[in-house]
């Protein structure tokens, strides 16, 4: 007997938690149930929307969050391969290293849910280390300027880290 597979819309909607991400407008809409119950600035990659490994531009599609790292590290932890370093980010490393796309604090990792759209083969959304991530105060949000991730304040993805549990929906609209 062959099982049937739930398509992400369906896990979308059994989700308390969903998030949206909605590249045009460089958003992030926390939903629980499908309303809306906060929105956050966002900035997605500078190279537009796309899911091919080496592109670094931001997956489009279904996505669940996989994996959530840094609870309770203080705010600007560096991440390095995921790993926090004890070194904290400062105004002056900006400086030393101006075109480096920081990951700072908390990550959500994303993983596609779409066979041949963002997981899989050469367009897999985890083997591409996408996340959600926080990044410098100095970074602006609403313009896409990141390496294929989404950016967010230091203070958002702190706040947004404690509101969804892994395997929590993510819709990134493109």
């Amino acid at each position: 007997m062959m099982k049937t597979v739930a398509q992400p819309a369906e896990i979308m909607q059994k989700s308390l938690h969903q998030l949206l991400i909605d590249v045009p407008t460089q958003q992030l809409y926390y939903l629980q149930q499908g309303k809306c119950y906060k929105t956050y600035p966002i900035s997605t990659a500078i190279n537009g929307v796309g899911e091919r490994k080496g592109s670094n531009q931001t997956p489009r599609g279904w996505h669940i969050i996989r994996a959530k790292i840094g609870k309770a590290r203080p705010v600007n932890t560096i991440f390095v391969g995921r790993r926090p370093l004890e070194e904290m980010y400062s105004a002056s490393m900006e400086e030393k290293y101006p075109d480096k796309d920081w990951i700072l604090t908390r990550i959500l990792w994303l993983s596609g849910l779409e066979p041949g759209k963002n997981r899989l083969g050469e367009c897999d959304t985890m083997q591409r280390y996408i996340y959600i991530h926080g990044c410098p105060d100095s970074k602006p949000m609403g313009i896409p300027l990141s390496h294929g991730c989404i950016r967010m304040r230091n203070t958002d993805i702190v706040e947004l880290f404690e509101l969804v549990p892994p395997g929590t929906t993510v819709f990134i609209r493109g």
